[in-house]
C-alpha cells in the first residue's frame, strides 16, 4: 500500500511538471524522499497500534461426556456431526440393575415406616420405648437419603447433551461397556452455544485495544466478504507468563514477545453459530488513535479478502 501510494505521488508530481504548474526545484526534486519519510513514520508505522491486524480463530469449546454411571449401552440415538439440543439423549445405559435397587430400598422403606408407625402407638400407650421410635426414625431418613442417591443413578442411565452442539468422532456403539472413569470419556461434545472467536495481535500493537472497539474481519471459509464486530476483551494472561505449582526450581527459559488474544464478538450471530471450529482468516481492530490509517487498513484488509479466493 505504501508502495501503491508512493507511486502516486510520483505520477502526480510529474504530471504537475510537464504541465508546468510547479518548478522543478530543489524542494520538489527531494519532495519524493520527504513524502516517503513522511508516509512510513507518520501513518505506516502508527498504523500498526492504531489499527491493529492479526490472524484470527473460531474456537469452541469440547465437552468430554463421561458417564456417571457403569454399565452396558443399550442405545446410542445421537449421530456424529448432527446438530442436538441441550437436553436430547446422547445415550442411553442399561437401567434394570439401579431400577432394582430403587424397588428394594423402597421397600425396605414401606417397611421401616410400618414399624415406625407400630413403635410410635406403643410408645403413646407407654408400652414402649421412645428410643426405638427414635431408632425407627433415623432408619425411615437413612432409606430415603439411600433411594435419592439410587433414583439419582437410575436416571444417570440415560445421558444428556449438556448444551446445544453435537458429536464429533463417534464411536460409542450398543454393546459397549462405559465406566464412571474421569479419564475414560466416550464422546467428545462440541458446545456450539457459545462461539469464540480470538485474534492475535502483536504485543507491540495493542497498548490501545479496548472493549467495545470496532473490529472487521474476513475468514478463508468465505472469501471475498467482511464481516464486522466488536472487542469483548484483551486476555490478561498468555502461557509464558503463567507459573504453576512444583517442586523444581525456577527454570529460565528463552523470553518471546508471544502475541496478545483479543477475544471478538461478531455482529451476525447466525454467522458466529454456521462457522466451524478452526475457522482461520484476518482480522483489524479500528482503536481511538490514528484514525487517518483506518481508511488504509480497510482497504488492506479487503485485498486479503479478495486473495483467499486463490491462497490457501
Amino acid at each position: 500500500m505504501i508502495v501503491a501510494i508512493f507511486n502516486v505521488y510520483l505520477v502526480l508530481l510529474f504530471a504537475l511538471v510537464k504541465l508546468r504548474i510547479v518548478r522543478f526545484t530543489l524542494f520538489w526534486k527531494i519532495s519524493p524522499a520527504l513524502v516517503l519519510v513522511l508516509l512510513l513514520f507518520g501513518l505506516f508505522i502508527p498504523m500498526g497500534w492504531g489499527a491493529p491486524q492479526g490472524k484470527v480463530l473460531v474456537i469452541r469449546q469440547s465437552v468430554p461426556i463421561v458417564a456417571d454411571v457403569a454399565g452396558e449401552v443399550i442405545e446410542v440415538p445421537v449421530e456424529a456431526n448432527r446438530p442436538v439440543k441441550a437436553g436430547d439423549v446422547l445415550f442411553r445405559i442399561d437401567p434394570v440393575p439401579f431400577r432394582a435397587q430403587v424397588d428394594a430400598l423402597a421397600a425396605q422403606l414401606r417397611f421401616e415406616e410400618l414399624r415406625l408407625e407400630q413403635m410410635t402407638q406403643l410408645e403413646r400407650t407407654q408400652a414402649g420405648r421412645a428410643f426405638d421410635v427414635q431408632q425407627r426414625e433415623a432408619s425411615v431418613e437413612q432409606l430415603k437419603a439411600q433411594i435419592e442417591g439410587a433414583q439419582w443413578n437410575l436416571d444417570k442411565t440415560v445421558v444428556r447433551a449438556p448444551t446445544d452442539g453435537y458429536v464429533t468422532n463417534l464411536a460409542l456403539r450398543k454393546g459397549a461397556r462405559v465406566a464412571n472413569l474421569p479419564l475414560s470419556p466416550v464422546m467428545a461434545f462440541i458446545d456450539t452455544s457459545d462461539t469464540v472467536v480470538g485474534v492475535e495481535v502483536a504485543q507491540i500493537d495493542g497498548r490501545f485495544i479496548a472493549p467495545g472497539q470496532e473490529v472487521e474481519l474476513t475468514f478463508k471459509f468465505l472469501p471475498g466478504q467482511i464481516h464486522k464486530g466488536r472487542v469483548v476483551a484483551v486476555l490478561q494472561a498468555i502461557s509464558t507468563g503463567q507459573v504453576q505449582a512444583s517442586g523444581l526450581a525456577v527454570t529460565p527459559a528463552p523470553v518471546q514477545a508471544l502475541p496478545f488474544a483479543v477475544r471478538v464478538k461478531l455482529d451476525d450471530p447466525a454467522l458466529a453459530e454456521s462457522l466451524p471450529a478452526g475457522s482461520v482468516g484476518d482480522a483489524a481492530i479500528f482503536t481511538e488513535h490514528v484514525k487517518a490509517a483506518h481508511i488504509i487498513r480497510k482497504v488492506l484488509l479487503r485485498q486479503i479478502a479478495i486473495l483467499n479466493y486463490v491462497l490457501p
